[in-house]
């Protein structure tokens, strides 16, 4: 449901709520005064009363979520409650929202408040992001992650880490596609010394426009790296490394979406499906 959509039914339901409460109370004082009171106190809640308690305090735990999602939001964009409703940046200019106010389009979700919807091909699904590092020899997943952000480039260099944790020491070289570019995370990755990173700064065939080296230095470190002919060679080989395994995942196991909501359980049913896989990738190279 729509952040606009919560306000207009949580406003109905309360005025629902209050109507349904004024009849049963006009109800219970001619049945007192008719047959007199039992002593028996409090009634339960007739369940048409329930029913609408109950939706009005989902709707307004999922509005709750939203505005907790777009305060952290507005905090990292360097806004803060106090900030009132105009910009301190000298010109005064108005916010087009109060602090922690999401957009009417925004939405959550019910049943899996966790997952987000993201964009999948034509359409767009209620989804979590999955994530593996593959070995270029073998093809093993030697590390899985898992995260409910569309964007893949805040992933790089947390599943560097996670192969450094699996295996004592850091991969030679990573290769990445372009949803992994990132200045930040360049800069991160340079800071593992003896590791080579390559990420593709844009779309395969597409000429990219060059980068502010004061702005963005490591960025145009990566374009000379890519623009390398050791570097062509080595990225290469990404797609014949890591797409076969996801091929392998969706067409011959047959596994194209998460049975389980919330992201903990999402996690370890990923974690089962990538120990499958490479079960029979172990068969295979034995």
């Amino acid at each position: 449901m729509s952040y606009e959509r919560m306000k207009e039914q949580e406003q109905k339901l309360k005025e629902a709520i209050e109507e349904l409460m004024n009849r049963a109370q006009q109800s219970d004082a001619q049945e007192d005064a008719q047959y007199g009171k039992d002593g028996q106190g409090e009634e339960p809640l007739p369940e048409e009363l329930k029913r609408r308690h109950d939706r009005l305090a989902k709707i307004q735990a999922a509005k709750a979520r939203l505005e907790e999602r777009q305060a952290e939001a507005d905090r990292k964009n360097g806004r803060h409650p106090e900030d009132g409703q105009r910009r301190g940046d000298g010109a005064g200019r108005p916010f087009k929202r109060p602090f922690g106010v999401p957009e009417d389009k925004a939405q959550d979700n019910f049943t899996d408040p966790q997952s987000r919807i993201m964009k999948m091909g034509g359409s767009f699904e209620q989804c979590d992001n999955a994530q593996a590092v593959v070995d270029a020899n073998s093809q093993l997943i030697v590390a899985i992650g898992l995260g409910n952000n569309a964007a893949d480039n805040e992933h790089l260099v947390p599943m560097v880490e996670a192969v450094k944790e699996n295996f004592g020491e850091l991969p030679q070289r990573v290769l990445g596609d372009s949803g992994f570019r990132g200045e930040a995370s360049f800069v991160k990755l340079e800071e593992h010394k003896g590791m080579e990173g390559l990420v593709a700064l844009g779309r395969e065939g597409k000429k990219q426009a060059a980068s502010n080296p004061k702005e963005y230095p490591a960025t145009v470190r990566m374009a000379e790296r890519l623009g390398s002919k050791e570097g062509q060679a080595h990225y290469r080989r990404r797609k014949a490394i890591v797409e076969p395994v996801f091929g392998w995942i969706k067409h011959v196991m047959g596994f194209r979406q998460f049975s389980f909501r919330g992201i903990e359980k999402v996690d370890g049913e990923w974690g089962l499906v990538c120990l499958a896989v490479n079960l029979r990738r172990m068969w295979v190279l034995q």
